[in-house]
């Protein structure tokens, strides 16, 4: 009988939960998008080059104070969920998903060293059949041009030999009325077959938005952000010109908050959060 082909074998593991998921990053990111996978019946290694962050994960505990501890402790006691700082592990994996930080510099340009060391790690243990997602925000072209590029390097094509996607985080820590099983997550593939895969994994824990490339679902991680900050930045200084004329900015916005359309209330604060 004849192996089944990548594509097949990936998707058939993500159906049946048996798809071995390796999460890059344990931070407020990455320990909490581990937490859903492990709770939704994946088994989950969380990768990280912090040692301590991976001991308060196998000690049951967390360094995230919006995470509660019964979860991680329920989760590293049944081993569907675990923390390494070796690297090598990525071989074992069958889905790979990256949320290292992408700062900006002094220079307020993207600072891609981590993501650039770990499509490095991920190309030296990438097997056929492996899916890489890339979770962290950058500028549109980013999975292309460093995630695909390097792991066509290795002699491997996206799309048959391994699946490459962007599917941005959306986590606004410490909301406790938003989390990853009840924000959608927009997909994005390399190819078609790559959307697929991608999409099975993230429509097994919640809603998904697929869209035609990993270029429009950066490019719409990029204007989600851009939308709030400029808002953030644009009532901040209203409350400053209000607080001058004597206005009450808060009964301002909640009075423009009542047109049915055309408007969407921000509030002054301290910064972006």
């Amino acid at each position: 009988m004849q192996n089944p082909e990548p594509f097949e074998l990936l998707i058939e593991k993500i159906e049946n939960r048996t798809a071995r998921l390796g999460i890059i990053g344990m931070g407020y990111v990455g320990l909490p998008l581990a937490i859903t996978f492990a709770e939704k019946g994946f088994q989950v290694t969380g990768f990280d080059t912090d040692k301590k962050k991976c001991d308060h994960i196998k000690s049951g505990t967390t360094y995230i104070r919006h995470i509660p501890l019964d979860p991680v402790k329920h989760l590293i006691e049944s081993e569907m969920f675990n923390a390494t700082t070796e690297f090598e592990r990525l071989s074992d994996m069958d889905c790979i998903i990256i949320c290292v930080p992408t700062p900006l510099t002094e220079k307020r340009v993207p600072d891609l060293s981590a993501l650039s060391n770990t499509a490095e790690t991920i190309a030296r243990f990438l097997r056929r059949g492996h899916m890489v997602v890339l979770e962290s925000t950058s500028y549109p072209g980013t999975t292309e041009e460093l995630l695909m590029e390097r792991f066509k390097a290795t002699g491997m094509e996206p799309g048959v030999d391994f699946f490459l996607a962007f599917s941005p985080e959306r986590e606004d820590p410490g909301n406790k009325r938003f989390s990853v099983i009840n924000i959608p997550k927009i997909v994005g593939g390399t190819t078609f077959a790559c959307l697929k895969a991608a999409n099975a994994l993230y429509s097994s824990i919640t809603k998904t938005v697929p869209v035609k490339s990993t270029r429009v679902a950066e490019f719409a991680k990029i204007l989600e952000n851009t939308f709030r900050s400029v808002n953030i930045a644009l009532v901040n200084e209203l409350k400053m010109l209000a607080h001058r004329m004597g206005i009450d900015i808060f009964e301002v916005i909640e009075a423009a908050a009542t047109k049915p359309f055309g408007f969407m209330p921000f509030y002054p604060g301290p910064g972006l959060g």
